[in-house]
């Protein structure tokens, strides 16, 4: 019951934030953006944990790394480098639960996606002159797709869905940053992005259902 009650609160605060709170003060959209974030780890805590328990730990990481990232995205490289960090954690947490090896769709389909995003993005940041930043840049599109690998091979459908969407926020992200201004950008990256969390969070419920399963059978 308390998990439907703060799916429910993590929505609407979620909407707040994208839709009716301004640009200024940015100490206020900080604070309204980092609210949605805590709840998510709330409902993720609350969530049962399934075998190995080491799952739910290193997902709660993760999300608490992110919400951090959230507040220091901001001043962009130091937000870069924590939300790097923060897939690292999610990328623990998957290979606790690897089941399968990556389907070979998938695998063309984040290899090919890599390389056109790191040519399209890295190339225009490299003709910009901004070398160090270059770098950075491939270096977190590298592991945000290792995230994405590992995540299919969870076989947990949350944690493959959560991750496609957190690639497509991340590429909104860089797209309106680095390439050409889009519009409405903040729903674009925010929606995909809390989805992503959430399911994140989720998946700790789906794999101990899983779990549970197995030792029945």
């Amino acid at each position: 019951m308390w998990s439907k009650i703060i799916s429910v609160f993590i929505a609407v605060m979620g909407i707040v934030y994208i839709f009716f709170i301004p640009e200024d003060p940015v100490s206020t959209k900080i604070i309204f953006k980092l609210i949605p974030m805590l709840l998510i780890l709330l409902f993720a805590f609350l969530q049962p944990a399934g075998e190995p328990k080491k799952y739910k730990m290193l997902i709660l990481i993760g999300l608490f790394i992110c919400m951090l990232a959230d507040g220091l995205i901001y001043w962009f490289i130091i937000g870069l480098i924590t939300f790097l960090i923060g897939h690292i954690w999610y990328i623990f947490a998957f290979r606790q639960i690897k089941a399968i090896p990556i389907p070979k769709w998938a695998a063309v389909m984040l290899l090919a996606y890599g390389v056109a995003m790191g040519i399209w993005i890295a190339g225009t940041v490299w003709s910009q002159g901004e070398y160090i930043l270059t770098v950075a840049v491939v270096i977190y599109m590298l592991v945000i797709l290792t995230m994405g690998w590992n995540a299919f091979q969870t076989a947990n459908k949350f944690a493959i869905i959560g991750a496609i969407l957190f690639i497509f926020s991340d590429s909104v992200l860089a797209i309106n940053k680095f390439i050409i201004d889009i519009p409405f950008s903040d729903a674009f990256i925010m929606i995909p992005y809390y989805g992503a969390q959430f399911l994140f969070a989720f998946s700790i419920y789906a794999h101990y259902s899983a779990s549970r399963k197995n030792l029945l059978k």
